[in-house]
C-alpha cells in the first residue's frame, strides 16, 4: 500500500481518480495536466515577461531535479545566473510548488543553515516527480524503494513526509554535510527533537555502510539515530571507527508520519 502511495502522490485529483476507479494508467493523464497548469499559472507570479520565462523553466527543471542538491547558477541546463534562477527558484518555494532544503554543518542546536552551500530541492508531490521521472513501473516490481532512482525517490518521499509533519512557522528541515579537500560526509536529515539534532539516514545495506551517519555520531552529545529502510522495526547497537556507541532505530518507510511517537518510545527504550 505504501508503494501505490508513492506512485500516485497526494495530489487530491489523483487521490480521487485512483479512489473511484482503482485504475493506475489513468493516472497519467492528469499528473500531465497537473504539470502543464503549474507551468501555466507562472504568470500569477510573475512581474514581468522575463521572469515569466525563468519562472516557467525552474518549474519544468525542478521535477528534473528533485531529491538533489542543485546550483542556481546555470540550473536546468540553462544559461541563467544565480541571483535570477535563484530569485525564481524562492518564489516557487512562496508559492509552495517547491520547497529548498538547506545543509547544516554543526551537531547541536540552534540549527543554522548554510545559506552558501548547495541546497537540496523537494518538490510539492512525489507522485508528480515519479510521472516526470518515469519511474512507476520501477516502483510497483520493487521489494526495496531505495533500489529505485538510485534511492532519489524515496529519499526525497521520506523528507516529503517530514516536511508535511512540521507546519508550524518555526519549523524547518535541513540535512548535515562535512565538506573538505580530502572527503564529504552528507546525512539525509537532520531532525530536532527534545534538545537534540537527529541525524535521519533513508538506506538500505548493513550498519557498517553508514559511514556519514556514524561521522556525526562521533561529534553528536548523544546516542541516538534514525535509519528509514525496507526492513522491521528494531534498535540496533553499533559502534563507530573511534570506539564511540551509539543506538540506532531502524524504521520502516511507510510509519515515517510516526516519527515523533517512535522516538518518544526509543528514548523509553534507551533509558530502561
Amino acid at each position: 500500500m505504501f508503494h501505490t502511495y508513492a506512485l500516485i502522490g497526494g495530489m487530491p485529483e489523483i487521490v480521487r481518480n485512483y479512489a473511484e476507479n482503482r485504475d493506475l494508467t489513468s493516472l497519467s493523464a492528469i499528473h500531465d495536466s497537473l504539470i502543464t497548469s503549474y507551468i501555466e499559472d507562472a504568470e500569477k507570479y510573475a512581474a514581468n515577461n522575463t521572469q515569466l520565462q525563468l519562472i516557467r523553466h525552474a518549474i519544468r527543471a525542478s521535477f528534473a531535479q528533485a531529491g538533489k542538491r542543485i546550483k542556481y547558477q546555470g540550473f536546468g541546463n540553462s544559461n541563467y545566473g544565480s541571483r535570477e534562477m535563484g530569485e525564481a527558484l524562492r518564489t516557487l518555494q512562496k508559492a509552495l510548488l517547491i520547497y529548498l532544503i538547506h545543509p547544516v554543518t554543526g551537531f547541536t542546536l540552534p540549527v543554522l543553515p548554510d545559506l552558501k552551500k548547495s541546497p537540496r530541492l523537494h518538490v510539492l508531490d512525489t507522485g508528480m516527480l515519479n510521472y516526470f521521472a518515469g519511474i512507476q513501473k520501477e516502483i510497483l516490481s520493487s521489494t526495496d524503494l531505495n533500489n529505485v532512482y538510485q534511492g532519489t525517490m524515496i529519499e526525497h518521499l521520506v523528507g516529503q513526509e517530514l516536511l508535511a509533519s512540521n507546519f508550524d512557522a518555526l519549523s524547518t528541515l535541513q540535512f548535515w554535510v562535512r565538506e573538505k579537500k580530502t572527503s564529504t560526509a552528507e546525512v539525509d536529515y537532520i531532525y530536532s527533537w527534545n534538545s537534540k539534532l537527529i541525524p535521519i539516514e533513508v538506506k538500505s545495506g548493513t550498519e557498517g555502510k553508514l559511514k556519514s551517519l556514524h561521522l556525526f555520531m562521533e561529534n553528536a552529545p548523544h546516542s541516538m539515530a534514525i535509519r528509514f529502510y525496507a526492513g522491521e522495526l528494531q534498535i540496533t547497537n553499533v559502534i563507530t571507527g573511534t570506539g564511540k556507541k551509539y543506538k540506532l532505530l531502524n524504521i520502516p518507510y511507510y510509519l515515517v508520519s510516526q516519527l515523533e511517537n517512535y522516538l518518544t518510545w526509543f528514548q523509553k527504550e534507551i533509558d530502561g
